[in-house]
């Protein structure tokens, strides 16, 4: 294999942060973006014997050259609507090139960051890429302010379905408690189909979105009672695009047990306590009649 020829046999942990602080200072050399190096362990047999976690190899880690940062303003601060009900606090911001895309938004998280932060609208931010990818305010830029900036008024009401908001015990995120809330399901579908869960392709933001507006798919169960003339009505659904939707529904009937239960975003449920979950009771009717003793003995 061709390959990256910029690689270097260390013989020791100082070594190798010589090496990558050695490539911090040079990366801008190269003709293409990197954000940082991958460190693996060289030896086969002590690879086995560290083994792997559920998402990524114990014998292999990425470190991440510090990120790249750039000021630009707040236009905005909206709230969207996770499929669990939690309110986040998004800042639309005035585009700024940012490790070799454009960011134009970036999550704050939840309200209490804001005031952390001590944010306004209209404030300049200094801005980062989280590892190189998820864009993230890091502080105001307060000696610039003109006196026009405004304070966000954190909402009292669900923005897409009006319900008043909650705050559970013991959790900083503000809910919206109704389960009826079209952001929620629209964003509960999006989950269930997503590739790591039910894997149904074609079913994307652009069509559970008319899907949901349109009042056809209000739950997960409703997905499997489309019809084609259903979705032929949608927008840029063509014949084709119909048939893809429809096989890739009917090949998600014989996923696995743990993609369903993943799929359906109950939280504190990800992944791996799918895995659990799925080989401890091997159906889902057994797992919906398990006591507490029984879960929490898994």
């Amino acid at each position: 294999f061709k390959v990256n020829p910029h690689y270097k046999l260390c013989k020791s942990i100082d070594e190798a942060i010589e090496y990558c602080d050695l490539w911090e200072m040079k990366k801008d050399t190269l003709d293409f973006e990197v954000d940082g190096m991958v460190l693996k362990v060289n030896d086969l047999a002590q690879r086995r014997r560290l083994g792997y976690t559920s998402k990524s190899p114990r014998w292999a880690i990425a470190y991440k050259f510090p990120a790249e940062k750039a000021i630009t303003e707040v236009l905005d601060i909206i709230v969207q609507v996770g499929r669990t009900g939690a309110v986040t606090p998004v800042a639309i911001l005035k585009p700024v090139h940012l490790s070799g895309t454009t960011v134009s938004r970036a999550t704050l998280h939840n309200f209490d960051e804001i005031e952390r932060l001590g944010i306004k609208i209209g404030d300049k931010v200094y801005v980062e890429k989280s590892g190189e990818i998820i864009p993230k305010v890091l502080s105001v830029a307060k000696e610039k302010r003109s006196g026009k900036e405004a304070d966000f008024i954190v909402p009292v009401k669900c923005p897409v379905c009006g319900a008043e908001l909650v705050r559970l015990t013991e959790e900083v995120a503000l809910r919206c408690p109704n389960t009826a809330c079209r952001a929620q399901i629209r964003e509960a579908i999006l989950h269930f189909a997503s590739k790591n869960a039910m894997d149904i392709e074609n079913m994307g933001e652009a069509v559970v979105n008319q899907l949901v507006d349109k009042g056809l798919v209000r739950d997960y169960g409703d997905i499997y009672s489309l019809r084609p003339e259903d979705v032929k009505g949608l927008d840029r659904m063509a014949d084709k695009s119909v048939s893809n939707l429809m096989d890739a529904i009917e090949r998600s009937r014989s996923n696995d047990l743990n993609r369903l239960i993943y799929g359906l975003g109950i939280r504190h449920v990800g992944e791996s306590s799918a895995w659990a979950l799925s080989g401890h009771f091997g159906a889902i009717g057994r797992l919906e009649e398990a006591s507490i003793d029984e879960l929490t003995a898994i």
